[in-house]
This record gives C-alpha cells, sequence and structure tokens, in this order.
C-alpha cells in the first residue's frame, strides 16, 4: 500500500498540532514535505525515513524532527501508532535546516497525546497554552541520538555501504572493503569520515542497528537477529542494544521475542 500524504495542517493554522494515524507492516508514505516542522513519533512500531540527508530509523521512544520543505518518505517496520506533532516554523524550537532523532521524554509523549485529545473549542485556551510552551521547552532539551545512517555520493563508497546494507551482518575488515572498492584503507577510511561525518565502524554499526530494529518490529527473535548482524551471543547484542538506545529489545519493542 502507498499513500501520499496531504498537508494535513495549513500554513495559517494554530502554531502547533497533532495526528494520529496506525499504519500496517510494509506500508510506505509516498516522499512529500510539509510547510511545518514535523517530531514523527510513534507510541508503536519502528518507521525508516529517508531524507536527502540519508535514512533515519525511529522506534518508540524516539522522533525524527524535520524543518519545513525538507522532502521525506516513510516505511512502517511492523504495525505503527504514528503519533505525530506539527509547528509553526516561526515557533520552532529547534535550528531549522537539519532533521534531528531525538529522545522521546514520558513528558513529552504525554503532552502530545493532551494535543490530540482537545476538542477544537480548546484550541485557543490557557491550558493549550501551558501545553504549547512545555512541549516547546522539553524540544530544546532534547539531546540528538545516533539513528541516523547517511548515505554516500561517492560510487566507490557507495558500493561499500550498498554490500554492508544488503548484508549488516558481514565482519570483514576496512582493508577488505577497500580492496573491494579499489583505493588504499586510509583513502577508505578517510572518505567515510569527510562524506559520511563516521569512521567505518561507526557507520557499519549504525546499519546493523537499523536492522536490528526493523527484524526486531516484525517480531524476529532477539537470538535469530543478534547471529544474523554478527554478534557473539545474544547477550552481546542485548548489551549493545541497552549501550546504543538506553533499553533492552524487550523495552523498546514489546513485540520482540527473546527466543
Amino acid at each position: 500500500m502507498q499513500l501520499t500524504l496531504p498537508d494535513d495542517l495549513p500554513a495559517d493554522a494554530w502554531p502547533l498540532g497533532a495526528l494520529a494515524r496506525d499504519y500496517p507492516d510494509g506500508f510506505r508514505v509516498l516522499p512529500h514535505a510539509h510547510p511545518w516542522n514535523q517530531l514523527i513519533h510513534a507510541v508503536s512500531g519502528v518507521m525508516r525515513v529517508t531524507t536527502p540527508q540519508g535514512t533515519w530509523i525511529v522506534p518508540p521512544n524516539r522522533a525524527l524532527w524535520v524543518p519545513p520543505g525538507i522532502e521525506h518518505a516513510l516505511r512502517m517496520d511492523g504495525p505503527v501508532a504514528m503519533r505525530t506533532l506539527f509547528v509553526a516554523p516561526e515557533t520552532a524550537a529547534l535550528p531549522a535546516g537539519m532533521c534531528k532523532i531525538v529522545r522521546v521524554s514520558g513528558l513529552l509523549r504525554e503532552l502530545i497525546l493532551a494535543i490530540l485529545a482537545a476538542g477544537p473549542g480548546d484550541v485557543a485556551s490557557a491550558r493549550m497554552t501551558h501545553i504549547h510552551a512545555l512541549i516547546q521547552d522539553e524540544l530544546r532539551q532534547l539531546d540528538a541520538q545516533p539513528l541516523h545512517l547517511p548515505l554516500p555520493d561517492d560510487p566507490r563508497l557507495k558500493a561499500v555501504c550498498d554490500a554492508l546494507l544488503a548484508d549488516p551482518g558481514r565482519t570483514e575488515t576496512l582493508e577488505y572493503w577497500a580492496d573491494v572498492a579499489g583505493i588504499s584503507s586510509r583513502t577508505l577510511a578517510r572518505r567515510f569520515q569527510q562524506e559520511l561525518g563516521l569512521r567505518f565502524t561507526d557507520w557499519r554499526h549504525q546499519a546493523r542497528l537499523a536492522e536490528a530494529l526493523t527484524r526486531l518490529a516484525r517480531g524476529t527473535p532477539v537470538a535469530v537477529v543478534a547471529h544474523a548482524l554478527g554478534y557473539a551471543s545474544p547477550a552481546a547484542f542485548t548489551a549493545m542494544f541497552r549501550r546504543t538506545l538506553g533499553c533492552t529489545p524487550r523495552d523498546c519493542l514489546p513485540q520482540a521475542q527473546s527466543t
């Protein structure tokens, strides 16, 4: 299934709004852009958001900030209950021009749900004004999270990244991939840093984490995911997951199976 989203909120509407939609596994939202800032968040399921800046993986305890005018497409990995927030450009709390993955605090999650529960007569109420101010304050305090997978333009780098995306569990060394690209390992390492802003090992880690979130959201057992992605044991995979996201696979994704 595919859908092209309209601009759900007009540019001259109230400066803060929310949208609730539920999607089945595999649903795709075609490339589109909004005149508003958008905080893309789901209370369940994992979303993969693609922009000109790369691919962003959005699990339930994270959200993606998308500034106005940035084209983005979405793919749902597992059933997704999306609860997204729209913020008018002139009242935005985060810098314009760049997407950013942020942690969703318990307070921010409840504030988004409060916006969704508000009726038409509540828009100009003092309570909504306070909720708006609290949301802006929460957004200012959100830290960026390592769930961005930038994609290269350099064809040599692209060949390496494409091979790792096709099988993120591959464990070959930087020297091996330099031979594949036809350049020295020093040059390949430099190109990763210059073009993608990440070391080779960090980019591969991001690719593995993205694949892990996708598989876990679809109910693949943790042990199977750990083995497929090259981890020595489910415990080693869970330790990496907790270290990166601050929660276990089961805590982040209740549908994840331990065995």
